[in-house]
């Protein structure tokens, strides 16, 4: 028989064992009579008969939500990101030496042009004032005229669409898939009618749209195809970089994209017809290659200056190494809470690369026995850096959507009669589904695996909490 601790057996063996060792184990001079020696005895019996109790204690504790007095999930703290550092140091110095800070031929909007079109291999590059002013001239140069309509996201910025709305076109809402936040190609084609000009695919948090599909619908009904790519630098279709299957890429360089110059843009095409409007677009209209040659339309003033070339070159250096971290990083976290009843993760094609500007989960309350504010609120109490919702309402949902006053009050293309669009009467409703499930969880290059995987137990933690 071991020595150690005695298993469960009948009082009278202990009392056996307990006088075999009395003299092997106890110092000569201590005196413990039987009935402390077996109180004693018997409460390491206890101990070892119950090993779990202590675990299911700290099990317990573990469990408890860090919002009820637990202990947070995540306990590795976010690193610190550094977005900018000696390359752009370097660009910015070169630029003292030059006789002038004008776009056109200057050094740092070429080498901005170059270093993009690595990544990009584009024939015709514009870069501009934002990701807005790149989107305008993307629909000037696609000749979209008044009355004309254009399908795009309900979910976006407004900047998507204003470039539309100041060329006097119609921007008609489709809804969304539920899982890929992108285009539904089945919706798009069911509002096309005869006015319908093009597409503008919004890219959502870095996730490529079914590219595929809306540029067959795009051939089938001969309509241009947009890019809205600006929430995805680095992302990629079926291995090709985003923005290249469409007929004119728009990007932006704000200061919350995956790299910036404060604001900025570019805008792109490989379609000769498309190409040299971008520059004209961009630049009140005027032709840099040929300055004698009239001004036939106008265009605004969209040009991006040399010191945000500079910029913008030093940060295109940064795009793969971005683009790579960002999505493996997002792609973990989606297998870590695949199974997680409650939630549903965002839906990427293994063929595609997405770049997760954001990460966004939905909840399912029919699952659960919260809301969603009191699933966040948990979240963030467990050190989780999320928030809930993305955009407050669709966009259409605006007022001034709703009430058509574009234009100080006004809307000219229905007061000519060019369009019958009400947008008080448009539904899109698994988009507005999205708006009240939405969890948006920060991710950027800036973390790492462990602090992803204690996000994803953090979010298991919350979700069997709540388990309905």
């Amino acid at each position: 028989m071991k020595t150690g601790a005695p298993s469960a057996l009948p009082h009278q063996h202990v009392d056996i064992m307990w006088k075999k060792q009395k003299i092997s184990f106890m110092p000569k001079r201590t005196k413990m009579n039987r009935r402390k020696f077996v109180a004693s005895t018997s409460a390491l019996l206890a101990a070892t008969q119950f090993p779990s109790l202590q675990a299911q204690e700290i099990t317990a504790k573990a469990d408890q939500l860090a919002v009820n007095g637990g202990e947070r999930a995540v306990k590795t703290p976010i690193s610190k990101l550094t977005r900018w550092g000696q390359e752009e140091a370097k660009q910015l110095a070169s630029i003292i030496s030059q006789d002038s800070l004008f776009y056109w031929k200057g050094p740092q909007t070429t080498l901005l042009t170059k270093r993009f079109q690595e990544h990009y291999p584009f024939k015709h590059v514009m870069p501009c004032s934002s990701g807005t002013a790149a989107l305008h001239i993307a629909v000037a140069a696609a000749g979209i005229k008044p009355g004309d309509e254009i399908i795009t996201a309900p979910i976006t910025d407004m900047g998507t669409v204003i470039g539309a709305i100041f060329q006097q076109a119609v921007p008609v809402f489709a809804d969304l898939e539920p899982n890929t936040y992108n285009l539904d190609p089945a919706d798009v084609e069911r509002r096309i009618t005869p006015k319908t000009k093009a597409i503008i695919a919004v890219h959502l948090a870095g996730n490529p749209c079914r590219l595929n599909e809306l540029k067959t619908i795009c051939t089938r009904h001969k309509l241009i195809l947009i890019e809205d790519c600006a929430q995805a630098w680095g992302a990629k279709y079926r291995g090709q970089p985003i923005g290249t299957i469409g007929d004119i890429a728009c990007f932006s360089l704000q200061q919350s994209k995956h790299i910036t110059t404060g604001d900025g843009g570019i805008v792109a095409t490989n379609n000769d017809k498309f190409g040299p409007l971008l520059q004209l677009f961009g630049d009140k209209g005027f032709d840099r290659v040929n300055p004698k040659a009239p001004t036939e339309f106008f265009g605004t003033n969209y040009r991006m200056s040399e010191l945000q070339a500079a910029f913008g070159a030093a940060q295109m250096l940064r795009v793969e190494g971005i683009a790579e971290t960002r999505s493996k990083l997002g792609q973990l976290l989606t297998s870590e809470i695949a199974d997680i009843r409650g939630i549903t993760s965002p839906e990427v094609s293994q063929k595609d690369r997405c770049t997760f500007w954001l990460y966004m989960l939905r909840v399912t309350p029919e699952n659960l026995k919260c809301d969603r504010a009191e699933f966040v609120k948990a979240l963030q109490a467990e050190g989780v850096a999320c928030s809930a919702g993305y955009i407050s309402e669709l966009i259409h949902e605006k007022p001034i959507f709703q009430k058509h006053s574009f234009f100080n009050g006004s809307w000219p293309v229905k007061e000519a009669g060019l369009t019958n669009m009400d947008y008080t009467k448009i539904k899109c409703p698994e988009a507005s589904q999205m708006l009240t499930t939405f969890v948006r969880i920060q991710l950027h290059e800036g973390m790492n695996e462990s602090y992803i995987r204690e996000v994803a137990t953090a979010i298991r933690k919350v979700a069997r909490h709540f388990a309905g």
